[in-house]
């Protein structure tokens, strides 16, 4: 999820936490638990500050090892003993519970994105993505809102993010039943098909679709129930030559290569410059794909300049790659 679905959840669980009987009755456990819980609901996104360094590095790193079996437990006993020094008189053991809880959760919600995370490192390394959350859900979002309004007015805040959670509980389950109904139609138009990915949107009833079979690529949208497919690539190989080679070892080359598993290739000849383009299918946005890598090679294979992230106009990516264009 977002920074800020990640904070109001932060909140809402330190709510929730009143109705443990010893953080109920000692204020200082009550707001060590606080704490425990805010940050506990934000420190798996630590590895954010890999985006000072390159894209590459987040990219390749991000929801990685910090949403791993191992972090899940050493987070919270981390953070526990740390605000323990500051609540010497807190109650150890549900301080350590609570803090437990928002990581976990934290780890847990994060998993029903399109991105996903490697929560069963160190078993697998492989991604866990259900795609069924968007990864800001205005829904989720605007519930912890308005549980934390309730609160601000007197209303018990326990209670009030039981009801909640039990909500949103049933949101996900009816979440999952519209990603199986759209996955179904998906199989149905394309019988073949050997791998769907389906992506959430902001808006519930709309869904972003990528699709393969043994030729092809599809890229499709489903709304308010309706599968259409408005894109279709062959699928081509990626050719094993010299430039082809020489371009994959690059840094953000190769962290786009890691991490998406829909995409094609373009090669064009820019003077003396050989540009090599791969674009994810997954985040078609209005007949534009955004997330992409791009290496710029001179005749003798050297790489000049690349790029991989989010870019939404061929302007601003020629500004990341530096090329000064008359």
């Amino acid at each position: 999820m977002d920074t800020g679905t990640h904070v109001v959840m932060g909140l809402a669980l330190g709510g929730l936490a009143t109705l443990d009987p010893v953080v109920a009755n000692s204020s200082i456990t009550a707001a060590s638990v606080m704490v425990g819980t805010i940050i506990g609901s934000q420190i798996p996104d630590i590895d954010t500050i890999l985006k000072l360094k390159n894209n590459a590095s987040y990219i390749r790193n991000h929801r990685g090892v910090t949403h791993s079996i191992p972090a899940v437990i050493l987070w919270p006993l981390l953070i526990t003993g740390v605000i323990y020094l500051f609540f010497p008189e807190t109650n150890l053991f549900h301080l350590w519970l609570w803090t437990f809880i928002a990581v976990f959760l934290h780890v847990f919600v994060d998993i029903f994105n399109a991105y996903g995370t490697q929560a069963l490192r160190p078993f697998s390394s492989r991604w866990v993505a259900l795609g069924m959350i968007n990864t800001f859900d205005p829904f989720i979002f605007a519930m912890h809102v308005f549980g934390l309004f309730l609160w601000i007015f007197g209303m018990d805040p326990g209670y009030t993010f039981l009801v909640i959670y039990c909500i949103l509980f049933i949101y996900y389950i009816l979440r999952y039943f519209a990603k199986k109904s759209v996955e179904a139609k998906v199989q149905k138009l394309i019988p073949d098909a050997t791998e769907i990915i389906i992506s959430p949107t902001m808006k519930y009833n709309q869904w972003r679709i990528a699709i393969k079979n043994k030729d092809s690529f599809f890229v499709g949208r489903a709304l308010r129930g309706q599968v259409r497919i408005v894109d279709q690539f062959k699928r081509v190989p990626i050719p094993k030559t010299p430039i082809f080679n020489a371009a994959t070892k690059d840094k953000n080359i190769s962290a786009f290569l890691s991490f998406s598993p829909v995409y094609r290739w373009e090669i064009e000849t820019i003077e003396n410059i050989v540009e090599i383009r791969f674009i994810d299918l997954r985040y078609r946005s209005n007949e534009y794909y955004p997330f992409v890598a791009v290496a710029h090679l001179d005749k003798d294979l050297t790489i000049i300049n690349s790029y991989t992230g989010w870019i939404f106009s061929e302007e601003k990516l020629k500004k990341k790659l530096d090329i000064i264009t008359n």
